[in-house]
């Protein structure tokens, strides 16, 4: 099950990791545009919400990362965290959902430990 668990946890930090990288790429595209066109209203607007959709990403994001790190290096309270986004994750089809049934199948199990030594 130690296996399962650290898995658990990579996947998480890498679905996150690519979340903050969608969070770049979303902000540069929307700036970008307004750059693209030149005029100082729409640089200013595009601007403001590429920054409030790339933070919006990020913060989404950031758990994910916490939490998989957390689960590597055997932390107790990143079971919780990862098994509540586990749950959330259900809802993000399909890649979201897989991660969210596999999270809960590799850490729902009785020989889970909260904390596994990785040593």
């Amino acid at each position: 099950m130690q296996n399962h668990t650290k898995i658990v946890g990579v996947l998480h930090a890498v679905f996150g990791a690519f979340g903050l990288l969608v969070a770049v790429v979303v902000f540069l595209a929307i700036a970008g545009g307004g750059l693209l066109s030149g005029d100082a209203e729409a640089m200013a607007i595009t601007a403001l919400v590429g920054t409030v959709i790339a933070v919006f990403l990020a913060v989404l994001s950031l758990p994910g990362i916490i939490g998989g790190l957390g689960l590597i290096n055997g932390k107790s309270w990143a079971k919780v965290l990862v098994l509540v986004l586990g749950f959330i994750n259900l809802l993000n089809f399909p890649i979201g959902t897989a991660l969210g049934v596999y999270t809960i199948w590799a850490l729902m199990k009785t020989d889970a430990p909260a904390r596994e030594p990785w040593g």
